[in-house]
């Protein structure tokens, strides 16, 4: 049987650990846990995580706001003999302020750009070559959100992490349109109970985000493993396989 090899960013908690193990978990998987350190407690314990027959796991060092970063992620993948990509997922971003606009820094405002845009920009550049090489139909996926969402806009104070996921969306279109061998889209995993989706509640007066961290997972991987570029090209899907308006 063929393996399937596939690429998670931010691979060590919230919605990357939770593909991370679900992935993991099938036969004949490798699975590429990326990360900013592999040291790390929460990087260290993924070790342990079951995986099924056949499958194996690597963890590379990754950090999405140091340029090259994602080309070093590729030279140490291929020094581990893997020589194809059939799925990647930019899924590592920052998010832990909610300003006005008025009181957004423009220092914050060019971290996250760097971090949450041109990283996984950058990571589409790296992996292309390796998903080129996939025996299938190759899918990068970016990691949006509805905070980026222009035509049902939501009205709460994001001036930081809502226009990165704007652009995000674009780039997903933009990608999609220009390989036309590659399926590119963009996810929205809903508002979930991750540090970051908590973190966002709590800010706006909740006690916790509304959706489950394993009932998105759920939906992002079914949405993976059954993209069509046809179906889904250049869209934003949310984890309920629904295509929504940007």
């Amino acid at each position: 049987m063929s393996s399937t090899t596939i690429l998670i960013t931010g691979g060590n908690r919230g919605l990357g650990l939770g593909l991370v193990k679900k992935f993991l978990s099938l036969p004949n998987h490798t699975v590429i846990a990326a990360n900013r350190n592999p040291s790390h407690p929460t990087s260290q314990a993924l070790a342990e995580l079951p995986r099924g027959s056949g499958s194996r796991l690597i963890v590379a060092k990754y950090d999405a706001s140091v340029e090259g970063s994602a080309f070093d992620v590729v030279t140490q993948i291929q020094g581990q003999e893997v020589a194809h990509l059939d799925i990647v997922v930019a899924n590592a971003a920052i998010v832990t302020d909610y300003p006005l606009v008025k009181d957004a820094k423009r220092s914050d405002m060019l971290e996250y750009y760097q971090v949450n845009v041109l990283g996984p920009v950058e990571l589409y550049q790296a992996t292309r070559d390796l998903l080129q090489k996939s025996s299938g139909k190759p899918i990068f996926a970016l990691m949006g959100s509805s905070a980026g969402a222009l035509g049902r806009h939501l009205t709460v104070p994001n001036a930081l992490y809502g226009p990165t996921k704007a652009a995000i969306a674009w780039y997903g279109l933009r990608i999609n349109a220009e390989d036309e061998w590659l399926n590119t889209f963009t996810l929205d995993p809903g508002w979930t109970q991750t540090e970051m989706g908590n973190l966002g509640a709590k800010t706006f007066g909740l006690s916790e985000a509304p959706i489950k961290v394993e009932d998105s997972v759920e939906g992002l991987y079914k949405v993976l493993t059954t993209a069509t570029k046809e179906k889904y090209g250049g869209k934003l899907v949310e984890y309920t396989g629904n295509i929504m308006i940007f």
